[in-house]
């Protein structure tokens, strides 16, 4: 619940000192006097103050004169200044208060109207809105604003966004979502593969290439009668195509059927991208869980996030695609195509500036589904939850072999970081929001959130779980089915060793960086599984918690900072169920959460007493599950269980309380830097000697700066000694270079 704002003013008048309005604060500029205009109607004079004392920059108004073009959309619970410190953090540019009074009854009208309706009054410069934001005033009742900078047309696609507790959405397609293949591809695939069972001689791995071959010609043989036939046999029945319909993405185009044929039982689907050219015809295969994920995104007509598209692969081919997925129009109808839907260069970095190059929604705002990390630029890596890639023919059984399939620990991040993002804007942001005045200071305004606070990702590296060579990229890139749509002859260039593409990864890159929680560990080839992780045990704890409104809590500390062994409790309503100890935060975790649900379950099967009002259940099913991973109500509360988790380091942090959480460090490190000056962290595992074990380096910086330093046995332990080293630097620089991105130290009186 958001603190109850001011009361709304009544009738304005009165004279405070001389000037009638709120005085400025003792060694503030003088203020300019301008006039005020709504259209062409002139409302009054106002007294304009800038915000920096050194008058840098000037003031907004490049023609001395304020002329108010329109209002902002009504907010129905979020006043303005909230929505624009989230998308426009620390953007006060000017303060505004009536220079005469009583002020004219149209400059009255308009303060009211904005501070009643949660409306601003909007002065467009250039691709800029000036936001006049009304202010209530401890000095006296006159109307008295803040002037905002946003750019323009982001506040109006926010304030919807931010009243319906909505957040934005990214999906990668190739290897994250599906993998396709033409017959080109799948003879490729087929033929490298042959090549290397010619000069292997280990019989299990000529075993395993054997049985990815076979899925391989399985496929292409039912692509090949899609081609010739328009029908395909599965299973002894044969099933024919289906004609559908492709949605104009804007008025005066050409209907387009495609014939399509889908096999729900293989999760697979055949599709035409150019009904004229059998040559375009794709295998698609679908990865397993997007169903769920997707009723997750759309259930009960609640819009939980706007849905965008990023990839590497060619238009043409990435609109098949997304229809293939979204044949609705559910999650992106067809008139948002076009600008949803972006499509990268094969070597350009992908972006969120870019996916919103048309102000639909800040990046802060937004989170990424994707198998790969370094395919976007640096200021979004910490946006990421990065999934291990769809690899369906080289372990098919992989995908579901965790306790929840990789799109159901998607979908339960997505829920958690929708939670915590607007649990953050409502308790802190939106509150202090209601109890600031036309006189507090910039530095007054609360922190923004950011999604990428509740993204908690680790870098990781596929390691294949026995000796067998990386597995050749599975699908196409979507040039393939570009070129074919040309009428160009398409020559696939493949040799071993080379360099492939940039939008796809090279089957010899066994080291290429893929950063995400519950990510592979192990991945046994042809129908090999997942290793358990500890994000699946955290997930089944929050469900549990989450069907039963119960808090769960995760505590650690770290006993010795020389022995590093780290201990963590799970609390569940404040009760201790579980503690498990081990020489890295992970593995105690683990053992915490396993002995967790076992004192759940013994609870149940025991006494039948709930255990910190859980309720009772059959102890036979797993408690709140459907069965596919994901919680029986498939909505998901806003009061989402985040996972606290103590560093539990011996060293003290200058602040009122002791900061022993990373997520915590992170946060004060982001309070003190400028907007978009985003904190990076850089690691590097240091091997010095056989005798010794690893050494764990980490660094933390700002704008290519290094701000903090951490050697230690494990990641967690480097990251954190980094962290606080940085947060130590910034709370004590004298650094110009550093100083320049960090935001102004507030001066009392």
């Amino acid at each position: 619940m958001a603190a109850p704002r001011p009361p709304p003013l009544g009738a304005l008048g009165g004279v405070v000192g001389g000037s009638g309005g709120a005085a400025p604060a003792a060694g503030a500029p003088a203020g300019v006097s301008m006039r005020m205009f709504h259209g062409e109607s002139f409302l009054g004079e106002m007294e304009v103050f800038p915000m920096k004392r050194d008058g840098e920059g000037g003031l907004p108004f490049p023609t001395n004169e304020i002329r108010v073009s329109h209002f902002s959309p009504a907010s129905e619970r979020c006043p303005p200044l909230a929505i624009l410190q989230t998308i426009a953090p620390f953007s006060v540019r000017c303060k505004l208060q009536t220079k005469l009074t009583p002020p004219n009854p149209g400059l009255q009208r308009l303060y009211l109207t904005c501070f009643n309706e949660f409306k601003s009054a909007v002065v467009v410069v250039g691709d800029e809105e000036l936001h006049l934001v009304a202010m209530p005033t401890k000095s006296g009742k006159v109307p008295c604003f803040w002037c905002c900078s946003a750019r323009s047309g982001l506040y109006a696609a926010s304030v919807g966004m931010l009243n319906l507790r909505c957040l934005a959405i990214v999906f990668d397609l190739d290897e994250t979502l599906i993998v396709a293949n033409t017959m080109k591809s799948f003879e490729d695939r087929i033929e490298m593969l042959s090549r290397r069972m010619d000069v292997e001689d280990d019989p299990i791995r000529i075993a395993g290439m054997s049985a990815e071959i076979k899925r391989y010609i399985e496929d292409k043989e039912l692509l090949k009668e899609f081609i010739d036939m328009d029908t395909v046999t599965d299973n002894g029945k044969i099933v024919g195509t289906q004609k559908e319909e492709v949605q104009p993405m804007s008025g005066g185009q050409e209907r387009v059927f495609r014939p399509v044929i889908r096999l729900p039982d293989r999760n697979a689907i055949l599709t035409r991208i150019n009904p004229e050219n059998r040559d375009t015809s794709v295998f698609v295969k679908l990865r397993p869980a997007w169903e769920e994920l997707r009723s997750y995104l759309t259930a009960k007509g609640r819009k939980r996030f706007e849905v965008y598209v990023c990839t590497m692969a060619e238009r043409d081919y990435a609109l098949e695609m997304w229809r293939l997925l979204d044949p609705e129009g559910n999650l992106i109808s067809p008139q948002q195509l076009s600008e949803r839907v972006n499509c990268v260069k094969s070597g350009s970095k992908k972006s969120l500036q870019n996916v919103f190059r048309d102000r639909r929604c800040h990046p802060k705002m937004a989170m990424v589904i994707d198998d790969r990390l370094n395919v976007w630029d640096d200021k979004d890596q910490h946006r990421v939850h990065v999934v291990p890639a769809y690899i369906p023919y080289y372990a098919p059984q992989a995908e579901m072999a965790n306790a929840v399939p990789v799109l159901c620990v998607a979908r339960n991040v997505a829920c958690n970081v929708r939670g915590g993002f607007f649990r953050e804007f409502d308790e802190n942001l939106l509150r202090k929001v209601f109890e600031l005045y036309y006189e507090n200071g910039l530095l007054d305004l609360p922190y923004a959130p950011d999604v990428g606070d509740y993204l908690v990702c680790e870098d990781t590296s596929f390691v294949p779980g026995n000796k067998d060579q990386a597995p050749i990229p599975e699908g196409m890139r979507g040039t393939e089915v570009e070129k074919r749509l040309n009428g160009q002859s398409y020559r696939w260039e493949q040799r071993e060793g080379q360099q492939m593409p940039s939008s796809i990864r090279s089957p010899d890159d066994e080291g290429m960086p893929i950063r995400g929680t519950g990510g592979v560990r192990n991945i046994q080839p042809n129908g090999g599984s997942l290793a358990i992780t500890p994000s699946v045990y955290v997930t089944v704890l929050q469900e549990i918690g989450r069907l039963c409104d119960s808090k769960v809590e995760f505590r650690s500390t770290v006993s010795s900072v020389r022995s590093m062994l780290f201990s963590v409790e799970v609390l569940f309503n404040n009760e201790k169920i579980g503690i498990g100890v081990g020489k890295t935060r992970d593995e105690a975790q683990v053992q915490a959460a396993e002995k967790a649900l076992q004192n759940l379950e013994n609870s149940y099967l025991s006494s039948g007493a709930p255990v910190a009002g859980v309720p009772k259940k059959d102890s036979r099913k797993s408690p709140g599950r459907s069965g596919n991973g994901f919680l029986e109500d498939a909505t998901c509360s806003d009061n989402d269980i985040s996972m606290r988790e103590p560093s539990g380091s011996a060293l003290k942090l200058d602040h009122s309380n002791n900061v022993d959480t990373l997520s915590s460090i992170m946060s004060l490190i982001r309070e003190h830097c400028l907007e978009d000056q985003h904190v990076v962290f850089r690691d590097e595992v240091q091997n010095s000697s056989p005798a010794r074990n690893e050494e764990y380096h980490f660094q933390v910086e700002l704008a290519g700066l290094i701000l903090g330093r951490g050697v230690g046995s494990d990641r967690e332990a480097a990251k954190l000694l980094a962290a606080e080293e940085a947060l130590k630097t910034l709370k004590s620089t004298t650094d110009p270079q550093i100083k320049k991105y960090l935001r102004p130290v507030r001066c009392n009186g």
